[in-house]
């Protein structure tokens, strides 16, 4: 995960900063140096399409079905803050895209499997969601060509690096196209959407491609009102969005990994164990261990 990860270093620096069966072998380590500590819980901030997806894989809902993430958990609106955030807190715990992780941070076992993509495409690590870009009738004819990249074998190459790659729609060849495309929204999406920018750009070196990182409902929020050519979204378009007049077309999937401080001895999680900490009711790293 280099490529994805020296991105997101960048990102970090610039901002300066299933629910499941459990057993007692899938949880953390019973030597944890932070027993005892209370857990720092750090999530992401509403709008976020990682949260969402989280939160749903989880289970971590109230009985309407509602997000029941802890009111005490501290937010982070990026995936590099969240990153920060947790190796700069040896009792801090979160959660962060597969393919933006690297070593300043710790990945956990969920259930006693670990957190790559082999596990993903295997079947056995449950925690993963769809990248959807996000377009609207009357894309542009550069725009559409940038989409005809990502889902080309040259673009589905690229997200193989670190993520889960698609059926690709052939092989593509530079159209010579000219002008300017905007995309926007996840910071999940951003780094994979950076490369692709690049490569699509030194192929078509009269196309600039601005790129805009925020959330997940932002990006397909600036699609459907059109200030965007392309949305990102790290999760799948509700039907409130998509009676607007977008369609989401799923680039990549990607894991969602549970992260804890490098100091941690803490190895793995059960998913109720994930479960009961975002949603309050276990608050003690003792009570994990």
């Amino acid at each position: 995960m280099k490529k994805f990860a020296a991105i997101f270093m960048c990102a970090a620096l610039a901002v300066g900063a299933l629910s499941g069966c459990s057993s007692n072998e899938n949880s953390s380590t019973a030597d944890n140096s932070t027993a005892g500590n209370p857990i720092s819980v750090v999530t992401r901030e509403d709008g976020s399409g990682t949260r969402g997806a989280f939160v749903e894989l989880f289970g971590i809902e109230d009985a309407d079905g509602n997000d029941a993430i802890t009111q005490s958990a501290e937010i982070s609106n990026s995936t590099s803050v969240v990153m920060t955030t947790v190796a700069g807190n040896p009792d801090a715990i979160g959660y962060i895209s597969l393919g933006s992780l690297d070593d300043t941070v710790k990945a956990l076992e969920i259930d006693g499997v670990a957190a790559t993509v082999e596990n993903i495409n295997n079947g056995t690590y449950k925690v993963y969601r769809p990248f959807n870009i996000v377009t609207k009738e009357g894309l542009s004819e550069t725009a559409q060509d940038f989409v005809n990249f990502i889902m080309s074998e040259q673009g589905q190459a690229i997200v193989a690096e670190d993520y889960i790659s698609v059926e690709s729609n052939g092989s593509y060849t530079p159209s010579g196209k000219t002008g300017t495309v905007t995309v926007s929204g996840s910071s999940s999406v951003t780094p994979v959407m950076q490369v692709l920018k690049e490569e699509y750009e030194a192929l078509n070196p009269d196309v600039t491609i601005e790129l805009q990182q925020s959330d997940s409902t932002t990006g397909v929020n600036d699609a459907i009102a059109g200030t965007s050519d392309i949305g990102m979204a790290s999760r799948a378009l509700k039907d409130s969005e998509l009676e607007q007049g977008v369609v989401g077309t799923v680039i990549a999937n990607d894991g969602i990994a549970v992260i804890v401080n490098n100091e941690s001895t803490v190895t793995g999680l059960t998913s109720e164990q994930v479960k009961g900490i975002y949603m309050g009711e276990l608050t003690n790293w003792s009570e994990v261990a």
